[in-house]
């Protein structure tokens, strides 16, 4: 049970340190509080449940949890917004921050039946793009869209951090996010692209581009097979709501993970 009374005092630390209310509804009947349905909603990322699973183990092991029907409502009311801020709150200020996106499958078809019926793969999936200290190896921005976009759509969003320098593929090469960087600070490096128009600030930073410093852009890649390694490469929810509540638990339960080994490892950094 200390695995468990761990979980529920950091969830209660942490929407503590971000000043959020004791109850999920003001004028709720006030029968769970709002760190039960947070909690539970981790527990149900990190161990890859539906929800009636989520709440048939969590009364196996005597800790009190909301109904299934609770915790869809609590998942689908729950902003972007909110999850970001509970990102934030456990990656801390990243110095160096990798950005890239990858696709996350919205159905798990199996392939025995697809090879039965016309054997197509559906080509409708999530797009999560991700801010990733390279550093710390967490999570420290992220954008979820269930229609997917170009890439340098999300670019000035994923660095809300503040980071001092980042790296990101020919995706991200254009105009806009240079001057961006250059506005705000930020050393930006990313490889020439081809037949891309010239700019000022593209010239300025392509001037400091270090091969050795892009090289970091990998670990975000590695990220990337962590993440889907641990908790699937699909999405089970089906609303847009729902979807983005279940894949920033994912990216919340990573960066716990990540605090506890820093905690727990006995080798020098």
């Amino acid at each position: 049970m200390e695995k468990e009374e761990k979980l529920v005092k950091k969830v209660k630390c942490l929407l503590r340190r971000l000043g959020m209310p004791r109850w999920l509804h003001h004028f709720g009947p006030k029968t769970y509080e709002f760190y039960q349905h947070v909690a539970a909603l981790l527990v149900k990322g990190e161990c890859e449940l539906s929800y009636r699973r989520t709440v048939k183990l969590l009364d196996l092991l005597g800790m009190t949890c909301p109904s299934k029907s609770a915790l869809q409502y609590t998942a689908a009311k729950l902003s972007s917004g909110f999850w970001e801020k509970i990102i934030r709150a456990v990656s801390g200020d990243p110095y160096l921050l990798a950005i890239d996106s990858t696709g996350l499958s919205r159905t798990n078809p199996s392939y025995h039946y697809l090879r039965r019926i016309d054997g197509k793969i559906p080509k409708t999936y999530v797009k999560l793009s991700v801010g990733f200290d390279t550093r710390r190896k967490k999570f420290c921005t992220a954008k979820i869209r269930i229609i997917p976009r170009h890439d340098i759509k999300d670019g000035k969003k994923l660095l809300s951090c503040h980071p001092k320098v980042v790296v990101a593929d020919k995706a991200y090469n254009a105009e806009s996010l240079y001057r961006f960087c250059e506005e705000e600070g930020i050393l930006f490096m990313s490889p020439k692209k081809k037949n891309a128009k010239k700019g000022r600030a593209r010239k300025k930073m392509h001037k400091l581009f270090r091969t050795r410093t892009y090289n970091r852009r990998q670990l975000v890649e590695a990220s990337f097979s962590a993440l889907k390694r641990k908790f699937g490469a699909s999405v089970s929810s089906k609303k847009a709501r729902t979807i983005r509540s279940e894949v920033y638990s994912r990216l919340v339960c990573h960066n716990l993970f990540q605090m506890l080994l820093r905690t727990l490892r006995t080798e020098p950094c």
